[in-house]
């Protein structure tokens, strides 16, 4: 009698006869991934080089019939359940070690709905794969600034980008979601259909079911808008962010600040003799018309003798890529994220100094001026919470795939966050840190007065926490 094979599952301590795997796989319209196959290494690989996991098995789902079975098995067998959807997450959540990965990444359809200025996108589709679809008919929905991220992610985490001010949080912007819940039904969640599914959904994360498709509203954008990005030498820091700070109180919300503390790169489009050297940049959208967009960024570039300013009219699908370049594929990502109560001088003095120490000369420190439409939204209308806090600070290492430098990296993102926390009243961007070696205390803070409900949400839809590899609110049923 030939030996049975053995899929073994260790994340849950599971094992599965193959002949089960096999007959799930069979009756999947995907592809159920296992480690001895030709596909396996490229399928585990995410964007971020620092996460090497090797799950037992990865489906590759071609629609919503392969989440829900996905679920199911997973489910029946007590297995550790990772969800992928673009793979952009930091802390590398989209894969796990011995576990089963439901890999939404070939779920890509979109459909835009021009009349009612709506889109309904599978959970696989990246923010360049919406706009695409989206500025065929002028219209955009707000989402993040790299077009490689993926919306799932993005969105469910919250969605912070260029149009923020204007139309708010990725996440505002949703009006249904279908989703796949722990006992393995399929529901809709809306305003009016399962409200409390939605409200949890919208900032809460992946803790309450897998989202197969995201339906958002629309906004006339492009299909040209106006980008400012300037770089100006950073002992200019204080003044430049300052400068910042008191124009974002005033500028019409079309405009959503962005400020850079990090060296300039040693590429052609900036001086040689500057390659290396700190730098402040302020970057910024302006989605109306050219002369007005003009008008209204111009500010940001005329504070006198920038290192570079590289600033244009381009189309909206430009604007959404031009920091792609600075996350490669396969580079190591460490990050972090905490709101600030303003940018007080010792904030700015303390933010320059950790950016002067930072081991990669890739690395920066992003301030984020917040405010106008995401900040209009009450604390307790959906999971995200708290939108008070004026500045967000986002803590970025970022190196070449180097392992001998990941220790030094991590440490100056800790020593940052742990230094910058004094400033703050509390509440961080759960889509930034990825890594809370701190637990509950940080999610907490993070949710503020809404933590509770997410718990007893969590009971409802997740007792079990079969989905607990995102940032996870721990079920008490």
């Amino acid at each position: 009698m030939a030996e049975m094979r053995v899929v073994t599952l260790t994340g849950a301590d599971a094992s599965i006869e193959d002949s089960l795997v096999e007959r799930f796989g069979a009756g999947l319209r995907g592809e159920a991934i296992q480690p001895t196959d030709a596909a396996y290494e490229e399928a585990r690989r995410i964007w971020s080089g620092l996460i090497d996991r090797r799950p037992a098995l990865i489906v590759r789902c071609a629609g919503v019939g392969d989440v829900v079975d996905s679920v199911d098995f997973a489910r029946e067998h007590d297995l550790l359940v990772a969800v992928r959807g673009g793979g952009h997450n930091v802390a590398g959540n989209a894969v796990c070690d011995g576990g089963l990965v439901i890999d939404l990444s070939p779920m890509k359809g979109i459909r835009v709905d021009a009349e009612r200025r709506a889109v309904r996108a599978e959970a696989g589709a990246t923010l360049g794969d919406l706009d695409r679809e989206t500025q065929v008919f002028g219209l955009a929905t707000p989402l993040g600034v790299v077009s490689e991220t993926g919306i799932a992610g993005l969105t469910l985490g919250g969605g912070i980008g260029w149009l923020r001010r204007k139309h708010g949080l990725s996440s505002d912007n949703l009006l249904s979601v279908d989703v796949v819940t722990a006992d393995g039904r399929l529901l809709t969640a809306s305003e009016t259909e399962n409200a409390d599914l939605f409200w949890g959904i919208r900032g809460g994360g992946g803790n309450f079911g897998v989202v197969t498709s995201f339906e958002y509203r629309l906004h006339p954008v492009g299909p040209e808008v106006t980008f400012c990005f300037v770089l100006y030498p950073g002992d200019r820091a204080k003044e430049v962010l300052r400068f910042c700070d008191e124009y974002a109180a005033q500028a019409p919300d079309e405009v959503s600040p962005l400020g850079v503390l990090g060296r300039v790169p040693r590429v052609d489009l900036f001086p040689e003799n500057w390659h290396g050297e700190q730098f402040v940049a302020l970057l910024a959208m302006h989605p109306g018309g050219a002369e007005e967009g003009e008008r209204a960024l111009r500010p940001l570039r005329d504070l006198g003798a920038p290192i570079a300013d590289l600033s244009a009219r381009m189309p909206y699908t430009e604007a959404q890529k031009v920091l792609d370049e600075d996350y490669p594929d396969g580079w190591h990502y460490y990050w972090k994220s905490v709101n600030v109560d303003g940018l007080e001088d010792e904030v700015i003095e303390r933010l320059v100094q950790h950016a002067e120490n930072a081991p990669s000369d890739y690395s920066t420190i992003d301030v984020w001026y917040q405010g106008g439409a995401m900040g209009r939204v009450g604390a307790d209308e959906s999971a995200f919470g708290d939108r008070s806090a004026p500045i967000l600070l986002g803590i970025e290492a970022n190196w070449e795939a180097e392992p001998k430098e990941d220790g030094a990296n991590i440490v100056w993102v800790r020593d940052c966050f742990s230094d910058m926390r004094r400033f703050s009243s509390g509440g961080m961007y759960l889509n930034f840190p990825g890594f809370l070696e701190e637990g509950d205390g940080l999610l907490r803070g993070a949710f503020g007065e809404n933590y509770e409900r997410l718990v007893a949400l969590k009971n409802r839809y997740d007792p079990t926490n079969l989905f607990r590899l995102n940032q996870n609110i721990k079920p008490t049923a």
